[in-house]
């Protein structure tokens, strides 16, 4: 299958995550013109990884010398959000709670904002902070259905223009193993990359009984992993790492996916415990996505490459190489999950800004494409997805949305069911 014109090149990549020399002058480099100034932060999604990602970018601005301030803590919950508040020695009055808690955070003065509720709030909530002026840092994924990432895509562009940053949690393409395997894939290692492999196999993530008297929307916070409206399943939620390597390292998008699935295990929620996806990236190019969330099996967590010359793991570069291939000095910080937050901070510092809106948008856009083929056995296209208005896939829209949470339209979806593929489906 050859590519067609949805289908991004690497240069094409290269030049979404660009920024012209007009944006390159905008005023985000004034807030540290003399070196010392203070960047007020926010964080919106006080959970386990939103308060990772908030101790993780305290220890990115103490690597580069930069002051922070916490100016806004958001969370549904608001006793989450006063419990970041203690944890930093901050006022529990800069806490919000509530489904419409993020527009306090946006109305706070903040310069930059991390993004870190479930995935179907990403969309809403990135809009709000370009809207607002505020750099930003957002988890994976980015979206749960096509619509979604579509407005993730548009508003990564906004930010653009106004010559903000956007870096997402898509951590690999920031973690120094990869970026020495990629450096040397890109300068023939293993020659033209013509197939491989893309695995997130592992055990079943928590989940949580309802309590007595709880209501839905409480439910499906709490609960969010396990619900394919809050998360987009798990081959979007966790297996987009694996995908994004694959579409870093090729250089381009997927054409097409055809895959299956299935549910046997789980006791909660609506997804499939296992997918198994082709990715057909054309011109001859297929990666074969599994990925798994059962208790007692073999795991796997890797991205696997073979060339015309040879193969590589992508965390693992050859060692074995052509004298004559230099490989590039490449040092990262220990932790890459402090890493990407240097690297905003160094983008927001230099007035240089850096744009990862499109790039994770598009690695979560082929989940979504590879979890609607397994749901409903059809090959589905990225044209389908992306510029194809007739198709029925371009405006299937999961129906539980950021907004219906704001008006209070909250129902929990039917659980310990899956959707059957085959003469089941039928289009929206």
């Amino acid at each position: 299958m050859k590519n067609n014109k949805i289908v991004m090149t690497r240069r094409d990549i290269i030049k979404t995550a660009s920024v012209s020399a007009a944006v390159l002058a905008s005023g985000s480099s004034k807030l540290f013109a003399a070196g010392h100034e203070e960047l007020k932060i926010a964080l919106v999604g006080c959970g386990g990884r939103g308060n990772g990602a908030l101790r993780d970018h305290i220890a990115a601005a103490k690597a580069v010398g930069t002051n922070v301030k916490i100016v806004a803590l958001a969370d549904f919950f608001l006793d989450k959000a006063k419990a970041t508040a203690k944890e930093h020695g901050v006022s529990e009055d800069i806490c919000y709670g509530g489904a419409t808690g993020y527009k306090n955070v946006m109305s706070s003065g903040a310069d930059l904002v991390l993004l870190v509720t479930p995935p179907n709030f990403r969309p809403l909530h990135l809009e709000a902070a370009v809207k607002a002026g505020m750099h930003v840092f957002m988890e994976k994924p980015v979206a749960v259905d096509p619509p979604g990432a579509r407005r993730i895509i548009a508003a990564g562009e906004k930010a653009k223009a106004a010559g903000l940053s956007i870096v997402a949690g898509t951590q690999r393409r920031h973690q120094g193993d990869y970026l020495r395997t990629y450096d040397l894939v890109q300068k023939g290692v293993i020659g033209e990359i013509k197939g491989g492999e893309v695995f997130w196999c592992g055990g079943k993530l928590w989940h949580r009984d309802r309590k007595e008297d709880e209501s839905d929307a409480s439910y499906l916070v709490r609960n969010w992993v396990n619900f394919t409206e809050m998360s987009g399943d798990h081959i979007v939620e966790q297996h987009v790492h694996n995908i994004d390597v694959a579409n870093w390292f090729i250089g381009r998008l997927p054409v097409a996916a055809l895959g299956f699935g299935s549910r046997s295990r789980r006791v909660t929620g609506n997804q499939y415990d296992s997918f198994s996806v082709d990715f057909d990236y054309g011109e001859g190019v297929h990666i074969h996505s599994m990925c798994r969330q059962i208790n007692g099996c073999y795991n796997r967590v890797a991205e696997h490459f073979v060339g015309t010359k040879g193969d590589t793991w992508a965390s693992n570069a050859p060692k074995d190489i052509d004298p004559a291939i230099k490989p590039a000095e490449i040092k990262t910080h220990d932790n890459p999950y402090v890493q990407e937050h240097i690297d905003l901070l160094n983008a927001v510092k230099s007035g240089k800004p850096i744009n990862e809106a499109y790039n994770v948008a598009a690695s979560t856009m082929c989940g979504i494409m590879g979890r609607i083929s397994a749901y409903t056995g059809q090959m589905v296209r990225m044209s389908d997805l992306m510029t194809n208005e007739q198709s029925p896939f371009y405006s299937m829209t999961l129906k539980l949305t950021a907004e219906d949470f704001e008006t209070g339209n909250v129902f929990t979806p039917q659980e310990e069911t899956a959707p059957l593929p085959g003469e089941a489906w039928k289009p929206a």
